[in-house]
């Protein structure tokens, strides 16, 4: 059975030790209430506005969610560079660590700390943003709260216009260069064009048609050229077997005659007759073959000069002397055969190129058809870019006049009329719980280590023998009156060395304060929140 009185006696036995714990703690709280100056939280109020002109009329090219927008404008503001540019131009630390010097690394760390950015908002719902800081001053704190929201209000401007402007500067270099890759391959079909201009595929079909068309002449030369062959052998067998090509002459004469030519063919149908009914030496026979032949001499100068008309200049053979008419006939013929075999010789040159630029024309048709295309995707995405272009345009002007999302101050900050922190009565009270907390498990300890008998019991339970009686220990007045005093002098001196420490650590050392806050940094929330 737990005996309730011994303890309360022991407690009362301790009591000297738990006040001890109780005074510095209580003067501790106090010590702290006292001395820590106030606090003043000024706050102001943002909203995140939607655009004020809608997507289906002219869109904006800013897609950065409000969320994120607002992270990526307080990691910026944060910056070790603008925080501290903030703390020379508002001159935070100035007035009170005077006499200190601060690293800047502590005065980013204390403004982090101090510049409270609290986003409230979800889906369906207002991006409210509330933005706090605390400071020793409240002009001080309304000021540097009302600077930190004049910071993301233009950081919000210069990165919506930021990102507009580097959209659109894209869409212009982009249409720039797809500009120039057009002028490129245009220029590289129209010089692939003029380098096959004979082997295109837009003429195939006209050039089948001039190599059909050749092959037809070529045909036709070839039997000309064969009757003209069969002409010459005939000429030569006439004149090998008759000595003459008079009947072949005049067979192939024209029907329009000379009057030379027909007069000799008079002449000798009446030669003819005569000497079937005269003599060959009858004097007229004799004078009719004397007109004969000096009409065939005539008439064979006629056909010279006819024939020198005809080729342009006059006929001779080879010493000089003219040529017969049989010589004339195969004059012309071979002159015939060798016009139709330079002709020959064309068409068939004509026909080599024809075939040839017939079949380049596949593999010309393939890389033309390349060209083509590679020109047609680079005009769909120059024609594209010219889109973008445009809306880029629309969303940069668009964010220069501030009418897409934007970041508007529903509520200034305030000088605060009353300090928001420390909480002194609170701080008093747990400095004395503390204190009390302490000194019971000192108590607490001490006992747990003590093994002295100090009860009748404890010899019983120990030594397991059982006294007659027991005596306590009796101590006079005088040793009461001196232990009272001992413990008055005690607690008095533990509350001045605690209340002269503090005072020394805030003039000498450190202001309490930030040693506070140095030290709240590492404690859990809710004793932060107790302190601060």
């Amino acid at each position: 059975m737990l005996d309730l009185g011994f303890y309360f006696a022991l407690f009362m036995r301790r009591l000297p030790y738990f006040l001890i714990f109780v005074v510095a703690g209580t003067a501790i709280g106090v010590a702290l209430a006292l001395t820590l100056p106030p606090s003043y939280t000024a706050e102001a109020r943002l909203v995140v506005e939607s655009e004020q002109i809608p997507d289906e009329l002219a869109a904006s090219t800013v897609r950065t969610e409000a969320s994120e927008q607002l992270q990526i404008i307080q990691q910026r503001i944060l910056t070790r560079d603008t925080l501290l540019g903030m703390a020379n131009r508002l001159n935070i630390y100035g007035p009170r660590t005077a006499g200190e010097s601060l690293r800047p690394d502590q005065i980013v760390s204390d403004l982090r700390s101090r510049i409270r950015i609290r986003t409230n908002g979800g889906r369906g719902r207002a991006t409210v943003v509330n933005i706090s800081f605390s400071a020793t001053s409240p002009n001080l704190a309304a000021q540097v709260t009302n600077e930190v929201v004049t910071a993301m209000l233009e950081e919000n401007v210069r990165m919506r216009t930021g990102v507009s402007g580097q959209t659109l500067e894209f869409f212009e270099q982009e249409v720039e260069r797809l500009d120039q890759e057009l002028t490129s391959r245009g220029a590289q079909i129209i010089a692939f064009q003029n380098a096959n201009k004979g082997a295109l595929p837009d003429s195939l079909q006209f050039r089948r048609g001039q190599l059909a068309a050749a092959q037809e002449r070529l045909l036709q030369l070839t039997r000309e050229e064969a009757a003209l062959n069969d002409r010459r052998a005939g000429l030569e067998a006439l004149y090998e077997a008759t000595g003459s090509i008079n009947a072949l002459a005049q067979q192939s004469a024209p029907v329009a005659i000379s009057p030379s030519e027909a007069r000799l063919r008079a002449l000798r149908e009446r030669y003819s007759s005569s000497v079937a009914v005269l003599a060959l030496d009858n004097p007229r026979n004799r004078v009719l073959k004397q007109q004969i032949d000096a009409l065939e001499k005539i008439v064979e100068e006629e056909q010279q000069a006819a024939l020198q008309a005809q080729v342009g200049g006059e006929v001779k053979s080879e010493t000089g002397a003219p040529l017969s008419l049989y010589d004339i006939q195969l004059a012309d013929l071979d002159n015939q055969l060798a016009f139709l075999a330079n002709r020959r010789a064309e068409i068939e040159a004509e026909m080599e190129g024809l075939q040839t630029s017939i079949d380049a024309t596949p593999a010309n048709t393939i890389t033309l058809n390349t060209l083509e295309r590679d020109f047609a995707a680079a005009r769909v995405q120059y024609d594209q870019a010219v889109v973008n272009r445009g809306r880029a345009e629309t969303g940069d002007i668009i964010e220069a006049l501030s009418k897409g999302e934007r970041i508007s101050v529903i509520e200034q900050a305030v000088p605060p009329a009353e300090p928001t922190s420390p909480n002194r009565p609170k701080l008093a009270i747990a400095g004395m719980g503390g204190g009390v907390m302490l000194g019971f498990g000192f108590i607490a300890l001490l006992e747990l280590l003590n093994t002295s008998i100090r009860r009748p019991k404890d010899i019983i339970d120990k030594l397991e023998v059982t006294p007659f009686g027991v005596l306590p220990f009796i101590r006079t007045r005088r040793d009461r009156i001196r232990r009272r005093l001992i413990i008055v002098v005690v607690l008095a001196g533990i509350a001045g060395v605690i209340v002269g420490g503090l005072w020394a650590v805030d003039t000498y050392v450190m202001p309490l304060d930030l040693l506070l806050k140095k030290i709240t940094d590492r404690l859990p929330n809710s004793v932060s929140d107790l302190l601060g």
